[in-house]
C-alpha cells in the first residue's frame, strides 16, 4: 500500500483532540488509510448502521466501542451534536476519527462544528511525490528554506511529467494501464460519486444543467472565475451558478484560489481563479487522454498551471509552517500564476510548458519584486532538466521537481 503524508498528521491529531476528521473527494483512500487502524470501524453506507444512527444518534453515539471511526459521516451529519454531547461528559483525546467525502462541517443539515473539539484535516488525491514513494520530501519548505542544492530533479522525473498529469492523482486512474480503461473510470466516478454526493448534499433539481456546468467549467480551470459569462454560456441563472460552484466545492472537486492584495500602488483583480483539484479530471474533461494529446492540446498550458496548483496545494497543507496561497492579477495585466506567502517571504511562482527559460518570462515578478516590501523569490517552472539561476531571487526550476 503507498504510504501517505497525511498518516503523520492523523497520528499528532489523534493525541490533542477528541475529534479528528478527515475529508476529501471520495476514492482518494480516506477509507483505506483508516480502516486499517486499531479501533472500531464504522461504515455508514451500511443500511443498517445509518439507519441506527439517524433514529436514534445520542444514543447511538454512547453505545458504539471506542475509540471509534466513522466512515461517511456527511450521511448522518446530525451525530456531530450527539458527539459534542458525549465529549462534554467524557472528554477524552481520539476517542472519534471521522472521514467525510463532502465537507460535512458546512451542510445545511448540520448546525454543530465541534469547535474547540475537532480537527479538520483534508485528504487529496495523491501528489507526485507520494505516488513515486516519497512521503518526506515537502517542496515548499525546501524551497521556504532557499535549499535548491536538495531539490531533487533527473531526466526521467522531467520526462514523466505529461504522464502524472494525464493520470491525475485517485488512485485507480494512475494503477489502471490504458487510457481507455482510465477514460471509463472518470465517466464512472463523475456519475456514480459526483452526481450521486451532489444529489445527496444540495438543491440539485436539474441533473442535466449541473452537468451541463460542469463540462462548461472544465475550460475554465487556472482563469479567473467569471460566472456572469458562466451563466450565459450556461443559460443557468446567477443564483444557480453560485450553488453548483458551491456544490462542486463542498466535494472537493474544485478550488477558489483568492487573489493576492498589497498596498504596492496596484489595483488588483478581485476575483478568484477556479482550479479543478485533480490534473487527470480536468484531463479527462479536455478529451486528453495522452501525451500526444497533451502537447497538441489548446489546453496544455492549463493543464499544466492545474497539475502545478494541486502539488502545491498538497505541499502547502502539509508544510512545517503556516503557508498561504494566492494568484496575482492587476488591473493593467500584471500576471504570477502562484503567491506562496510564508509571513514576509513570497514565493512567486510561474509555469511554463515551454523547455527554456528567458529572462522576460520573469518580468512580471521583477516588477512585484521592485515595488513590494516583501523578501521575494521569483520562480518559473519548466519542462527542461536544470536548475538556472538568473540572480540571487530568479530560478527556472524543472516540473520534475514535484516527481
Amino acid at each position: 500500500m503507498l504510504k501517505r503524508v497525511i498518516s503523520q498528521e492523523l497520528e499528532k491529531a489523534l493525541k490533542f483532540s477528541p475529534v479528528v476528521l478527515i475529508a476529501g473527494a471520495r476514492q482518494v483512500g480516506k477509507s483505506t488509510l483508516v480502516s486499517k487502524l486499531k479501533r472500531e470501524y464504522i461504515v455508514l453506507d451500511d443500511i443498517t448502521q445509518l439507519d441506527a444512527a439517524l433514529h436514534d444518534p445520542q444514543g447511538y453515539i454512547k453505545r458504539v466501542p471506542k475509540p471509534v471511526t466513522i466512515d461517511e459521516i456527511q450521511k448522518a451529519p446530525q451525530l456531530l451534536t450527539s458527539i459534542k454531547l458525549y465529549i462534554d461528559k467524557n472528554r477524552k483525546n481520539g476517542e472519534f476519527l471521522l472521514t467525510g467525502s463532502a465537507n460535512v462541517l458546512n451542510l445545511k443539515k448540520s448546525n454543530e462544528t465541534l469547535a474547540g473539539r475537532l480537527i479538520e484535516l483534508t485528504m487529496y488525491p495523491f501528489s507526485a511525490k507520494e505516488k513515486n514513494h516519497d512521503t518526506n520530501t515537502n517542496i515548499i519548505d525546501i524551497l521556504f528554506e532557499k535549499k535548491l542544492s536538495s531539490l531533487k530533479v533527473d531526466k526521467e522525473a522531467c520526462e514523466n511529467v505529461d504522464k502524472f498529469i494525464i493520470e491525475g492523482g485517485y488512485p485507480l486512474s494512475f494503477l489502471l494501464n490504458s487510457k481507455k480503461e482510465r477514460f471509463m473510470w472518470f465517466n464512472s466516478y463523475i456519475s456514480s460519486y459526483i452526481e450521486r454526493d451532489v444529489r445527496s448534499i444540495g438543491e440539485l433539481r436539474d441533473l442535466d444543467s449541473f452537468i451541463r456546468f460542469f463540462n462548461i467549467l472544465a475550460p475554465r480551470t487556472a482563469n479567473i472565475l467569471n460566472k456572469s459569462n458562466i451563466a450565459n454560456d450556461t443559460q443557468l441563472n446567477n443564483i444557480t451558478v453560485d450553488n453548483y460552484i458551491l456544490l462542486l466545492e463542498k466535494v472537493y472537486q474544485i478550488y477558489l484560489l483568492k487573489p493576492y492584495y498589497e498596498n504596492i500602488g496596484k489595483i488588483f483583480i478581485k476575483s478568484p481563479k477556479v482550479y479543478f483539484t485533480d490534473s487527470g479530471m480536468a484531463s479527462h474533461m479536455l478529451n486528453v487522454r495522452d501525451t500526444e494529446e497533451l502537447k497538441n492540446s489548446h489546453y496544455k498550458g492549463s493543464l499544466y498551471e492545474t497539475f502545478v496548483f494541486s502539488e502545491l496545494l498538497k505541499h502547502i497543507t502539509y508544510s512545517e509552517d503556516v503557508v498561504e496561497f494566492f494568484y496575482y492579477r492587476t488591473q493593467d495585466k500584471k500576471e504570477i500564476d502562484f503567491i506562496v506567502k510564508k509571513a514576509d517571504d513570497i514565493l512567486a511562482i510561474e509555469v511554463k510548458s515551454s523547455y527554456s527559460v528567458k529572462k522576460e518570462d520573469f518580468k512580471h515578478i521583477i516588477d512585484f519584486q521592485k515595488r513590494s516590501s516583501k523578501n521575494i523569490t521569483g520562480i518559473v517552472l519548466y519542462s527542461g532538466e536544470k536548475i538556472i539561476g538568473f540572480s540571487d531571487t530568479l530560478f527556472a526550476i524543472p516540473l520534475g521537481i514535484f516527481l
